[in-house]
């Protein structure tokens, strides 16, 4: 499978459908955003939403969130999702590997990612594409 990483522009019909289509491959318990909510991730300069298109159909995503501490600038990914059409095709791969190489060209620290233990094949890819666990205790607020 060939597939094309670009960089989120603008956004349309075709990619809130994509979304429609995505996030609830990603979460059963959180809606799929608004065009509003998508123009917003698009316009930040903090953060870049990669899509993956293979046939010019839209088949993943990831989020890749910069922020600067004192200790320096970090990039957080979050929210990939590969169609389950395309999964084990190399989708994921080339969706982290643009990530990364924007981490890189924007000077950031690290990249830091979270990925529960069930999702064996994602495990996998991350430790191969160089991420290694972290030792620490993950806390979480829900407001």
């Amino acid at each position: 499978m060939t597939v094309e990483v670009v960089i989120a522009d603008e956004v349309d019909d075709e990619l809130v459908a994509a979304f429609e289509r995505l996030i609830p491959q990603l979460s059963s318990s959180s809606p799929p955003p608004t065009a509003q909510e998508l123009a917003e991730i698009v316009a930040s300069p903090d953060s870049v939403l990669y899509l993956a298109r293979h046939d010019g159909r839209i088949v993943g995503s990831l989020t890749l969130a910069f922020y600067r501490i004192p200790t320096g600038l970090k990039a957080w990914i979050e929210d990939v999702v590969v169609d389950e059409s395309a999964r084990g095709q190399g989708v994921g791969e080339a969706l982290n590997t643009a990530a990364i190489d924007e981490a890189r060209r924007r000077a950031a620290k690290n990249v830091g990612l979270t990925s529960r233990a069930s999702r064996e094949t994602a495990n996998r890819l991350y430790q191969r594409l160089g991420f290694s666990p972290y030792e620490t205790n993950v806390y979480r607020l829900t407001l």
